[in-house]
């Protein structure tokens, strides 16, 4: 069995990780992250905040609640996947809109009142799994880190 502080410094280096490699798709890879990429990094933030403190406080408290904001972050990825993939609308603010209906007026309006990148387009796939995908999956497998964690004795 791992050590209390390896599996927070996994959890939350897995977290960093995370970070680290939206941040590179966005400024290396020239790919600009939609609303809810965005949305998706928040929880990473805070589970790196909370790993840092959690190796200076002992108990579970922290190691939960970093299980919760990975199982946030999750939730997010999983919401995006659905829109990603047409399973659900997503946002108003970040899909396109459905333009069959729309007069030309509305179409020009909706054409320049569009944000820049839309949550249910899909600009990046390894093996059929997109970056939400990836999160998602990533997250949930922290989750289990956090859990263990709170959970260790040594």
């Amino acid at each position: 069995m791992l050590k209390r502080s390896t599996l927070i410094l996994l959890a939350a280096g897995g977290s960093l990780a995370l970070m680290l490699g939206a941040l590179a798709f966005q400024y290396i890879g020239q790919m600009p992250p939609c609303t809810l990429c965005i949305w998706q990094r928040y929880p990473h933030v805070l589970a790196i905040l909370i790993g840092a403190l959690a190796l200076a406080v002992s108990g579970p408290a922290l190691p939960f609640l970093g299980a919760l904001s990975a199982l946030a972050t999750a939730g997010v990825a999983l919401f995006h996947t659905g829109v990603e993939r047409k399973w659900w609308d997503g946002l108003q603010s970040c899909s396109a809109p459905d333009i069959s209906a729309l007069s030309p007026q509305e179409l020009l309006e909706a054409i320049n009142n569009a944000p820049i990148v839309q949550c249910d387009q899909i600009p990046w796939q390894l093996f059929g799994l997109s970056m939400a995908n990836w999160n998602a999956v990533i997250s949930l497998g922290l989750a289990v880190l956090w859990v263990m964690a709170a959970r260790s004795k040594a």
